[in-house]
């Protein structure tokens, strides 16, 4: 998404939301939000938690990337440019109370679901929807449960598919390219004031799963959901590799 004026002359104004890894403010225009990354790391729905330092940053850095990344594709989204190194502005939007889940390969909750190894290749691209209900552990639901409950309408949940499977294949591209295999991902969508679907809140290490090609070393939130250590030494390394790419 792109603006006449210039996001950096956006006046910040009162916090409208707080999650887990992001605060949202109001602006001057009331079309645009200022998103703020945290250094907190949460996982299991909040169960465990931890602050680092830096990790905000990082997740600002790398998702600003690749939506820019994808913006160079014509993918419509929410972002509209980084601001500082923890902050970018970005459309406001509505968000649906649904989480897009892409599975490439076969880990975490698939496998403890259906109880099916790790590390399988998938034939093609596995799409999952879940409702986003922290007390209710964001359940999986089908697509009738998202139509009939009011959660999205048939014709959203046919672009967000369409624009999801896109996505996948843009970033397969893009980290491929980087020697990092794109596991699995987790995309969410809003709508803007006139009712465009975005793709929406962020792309980072929190929400995919990256394992280095050569090694299968994690490089993503697996490491703290484990216990796996260096954290934020894997969100480096993904930054790294993104930055050095757009020298």
């Amino acid at each position: 998404m792109t603006s006449s004026k210039n996001s950096k002359d956006l006046v910040q104004g009162d916090m409208i939301y707080e999650g887990k890894a992001k605060r949202l403010y109001a602006t001057d225009d009331p079309n645009k939000t200022i998103i703020e990354y945290k250094d907190s790391f949460t996982a299991f729905n909040g169960e465990k938690r931890a602050e680092m330092s830096g990790k905000g940053r990082l997740n600002n850095l790398i998702s600003s990337a690749v939506f820019e990344y994808l913006a160079g594709s014509d993918v419509p989204s929410h972002f509209i440019e980084r601001i500082d190194e923890n902050r970018q502005a970005a459309v406001r939007v509505k968000i649906l109370p649904l989480e897009v889940v892409v599975r490439n390969i076969t880990t975490g909750s698939l496998c403890k679901r259906l109880g099916v190894q790790e590390g399988i290749k998938l034939k093609r691209p596995l799409l999952e929807f879940y409702y986003k209900d922290d007390a209710l552990g964001d359940p999986l639901v089908t697509e009738d449960h998202a139509i009939l409950f009011g959660w999205s309408t048939e014709e959203d949940l046919f672009q967000i598919k369409r624009m999801t499977m896109r996505v996948n294949d843009l970033l397969k591209n893009l980290f491929s390219s980087l020697g990092i295999v794109l596991v699995d991902f987790k995309l969410e969508f809003g709508k803007d004031g006139s009712g465009q679907l975005l793709l929406s809140d962020e792309i980072s290490p929190d929400t995919c799963r990256f394992w280095d090609s050569s090694t299968g070393d994690r490089l993503d939130k697996d490491r703290f959901r484990k216990d796996l250590g260096d954290v934020l030494g894997a969100y480096e390394e993904i930054w790294r590799r993104l930055s050095e790419r757009n020298k």
